[in-house]
């Protein structure tokens, strides 16, 4: 086995492997990952057996002389088809331990990604990550959607629902990201002192790359936008990148109303509807009434395991 750091001219083989891997996401791919290339040191890795056919992908950046799965992504971890074994993934393991040993990195800091993003069963890494002792230092707790069952709302999100039902809104796909990102940014600005993760030029960007996997709802009531959504299309499931509500929207419901066509209509035939992580400091502090809104919906908890080996 021998492993590769990534270079431009492996884009189109690095893309390719994605879309036949069983734990893909749009956002492994190249010009997903390049939008923030320069906030990174991209050292992504390539992993071939010994007849040179590209087995696994770790989507990856260097900091110091730490290696970690991607920092600009949500989750990472090792890429894998469906030819994947346990036992050529404990030998990845083995072989990326010396290739980081010999590339003088001290530690691996490795993002699962979660079951629910999984195309196939795909934690062969898991149990790598158990055999090489590593150190599980960091767990979020994302919300998520069985839609394969029934979705069960809880009395508030019902009330919220009903009332917006009376307000006459009219819901829509759109892709003027413009108008969506000066209501998304006064909110973050006012509610939080924050700002979105991506710029508009960054979401307009990427939108243009992935039409298909990104896509821009919101709810209007006559010609103002009261809400809207940025939702992340994967196979098997949808997730809910960017959520921003105005003063009038949350008086009226308008954001819950939105979110229940979402689940109920337009996404009900996928498995999955994912809303993303209730928690801050690594962690360690759950944000009460952001998960209790998302578990109003019939939303579950999901973790993001982040695991950290030591190289020695």
């Amino acid at each position: 086995m021998k492993i590769l750091k990534y270079s431009i001219e492996c884009k189109n083989g690095w893309d390719d492997f994605i879309d036949s891997s069983k734990n893909a996401h749009f956002f492994f791919k190249r010009d997903y990952m390049n939008y923030h290339s320069d906030r990174f040191d991209d050292f992504s890795l390539m992993f071939h057996d010994k007849k040179d056919k590209l087995i696994a992908v770790l989507p990856a950046n260097k900091k110091n002389d730490v290696l970690y799965s991607h920092q600009g992504l949500t989750f990472g971890g090792l890429i894998v088809n469906d030819k994947m074994t346990t036992e050529i993934m404990l030998n990845i393991f083995e072989t990326l331990k010396y290739f980081l040993k010999e590339n003088n990195f001290s530690k691996l800091v490795y993002k699962c990604i979660p079951y629910t993003y999984h195309i196939k069963p795909t934690e062969e890494d898991r149990y790598a990550l158990f055999i090489n002792e590593a150190e599980l230092i960091r767990r979020d707790v994302s919300c998520t959607i069985d839609l394969t069952g029934d979705v069960r709302y809880s009395r508030g999100r019902k009330s919220s629902i009903n009332k917006a039902k009376k307000e006459d809104l009219q819901i829509i796909e759109s892709n003027d990201y413009k108008l969506f990102w000066n209501l998304l940014e006064s909110v973050l600005e006012a509610q939080h002192g924050s700002k979105p993760v991506h710029t508009f030029e960054e979401i307009k960007e990427l939108s243009n790359h992935f039409p298909k996997n990104i896509k821009l709802y919101l709810a209007l009531k006559g010609e103002e936008v009261l809400c809207g959504t940025v939702i992340y299309e994967n196979t098997g499931i949808v997730h809910t990148q960017y959520l921003a509500n105005n003063a009038q929207g949350r008086d009226i419901g308008a954001l819950d109303f939105l979110l229940d066509y979402l689940i109920n209509d337009k996404y009900k035939e996928r498995k999955f509807f994912d809303f993303g992580i209730s928690n801050e400091q690594e962690g360690k502090v759950l944000n009460t009434g952001l998960i209790a809104q998302k578990e109003g919906f019939g939303a579950r908890a999901v973790v993001h395991d982040f695991y950290e080996i030591n190289i020695t």
